[in-house]
């Protein structure tokens, strides 16, 4: 719908990410990777109707595609951000993020997204990982109405600081994280079947890589062994994932219809059950979010051998 990946330069950072009526998350989304420093945006609109594809059409740094193809079919889009990914990413350090994911990393305060891509280059480390850490408002889910261009952390202001299952996949090298407020609520009776938080959205790609489960894991193998190393661990982010705010409910409603998401949509069958009666997520051990250091000293993230 609108390809301007002519202007993208050779060391530019690169963000993709597919999406369907996220209109009223987009302004404050972009924002926080411009402000980061990502360069240029793919996008993937599956079939929006609110706005969406016209809103990101008339950004300048962003190169839109649109599809009302099925997004499972898609391999929840993967596919289709693999194949963006392979034409227009290669040598370049890709960022694959969903509306609701904000990339937090070591120094992230003080230092912008190239001063880590240049030392992970320097370091010879090609990807990077990052736990989805759910936040979540104290409180009902839907009683502070979200605002287009908000931060969404203004809202969703709280998290789990421990209550994670870590598990190690043998077939891909990669850890297997679950847990946090979707778990103990959603999932309570069947925590196995809480969804995955470990991403690696952070990767210097190459035309031969791909994403094999979301972010979750990829090939070639090696890219996913993102955590331990000889004499200590790497260096490591965290996913602020800000899906609850008052704009869920009705989401999880359509996408409970829609039946476009795995396991015929059991994580939305869950929320459609629990969120009858508006749940709050909040509960004595919640931390409220102060910053990365906050996250680090918990031991959620690492800056590694990073100084």
């Amino acid at each position: 719908m609108s390809d301007r990946s002519a202007q993208v330069k050779q060391d530019d950072i690169l963000c993709f990410t597919t999406m369907r009526n996220e209109k009223i998350r987009l302004p404050y989304f972009l924002k926080y990777y411009r402000d980061q420093g990502v360069d240029h945006f793919f996008i993937v609109d599956n079939d929006s109707g609110d706005g969406s594809l016209e809103y990101l059409m008339e950004q300048p740094d962003v190169s839109v595609w649109h599809t009302d193809k099925s997004y499972k079919r898609s391999r929840f889009g993967v596919d289709w951000l693999n194949w963006l990914q392979m034409k227009h990413a290669h040598g370049h350090w890709a960022l694959v993020v969903d509306p609701d994911e904000f990339l937090v990393y070591p120094f992230c305060d003080t230092r912008p997204i190239r001063a880590l891509t240049d030392w992970l280059d320097a370091s010879s480390i090609k990807s990077f990982s990052a736990m989805l850490l759910d936040m979540y408002p104290k409180g009902r889910i839907d009683a502070q109405p979200y605002r287009e261009g908000q931060n969404p952390l203004e809202i969703t202001s709280w998290f789990d600081a421990g209550n994670y299952m870590i598990n190690k996949n043998k077939k891909f090298g990669n850890l297997w994280i679950q847990g946090g407020p979707r778990a103990r609520t959603f999932f309570k009776d069947k925590p196995e079947k809480a969804p995955a938080l470990n991403k690696i959205p952070l990767v210097k790609w190459d035309r031969k890589y791909t994403y094999v489960s979301s972010t979750h894991m990829l090939l070639p193998r090696g890219l996913n062994l993102v955590y331990d190393e000889w004499g200590g661990e790497k260096a490591s982010g965290v996913l602020l994932h800000t899906k609850f705010l008052d704009t869920f409910t009705q989401k999880a409603a359509e996408e409970l219809e829609r039946r476009q998401h795995y396991s015929a949509s059991v994580e939305y069958r869950a929320y459609a059950e629990s969120l009858k009666d508006n749940p709050d997520l909040w509960c004595k051990w919640s931390e409220k979010y102060i910053n990365w250091r906050q996250l680090e000293i918990l031991g959620l993230m690492s800056k590694g051998n990073w100084a």
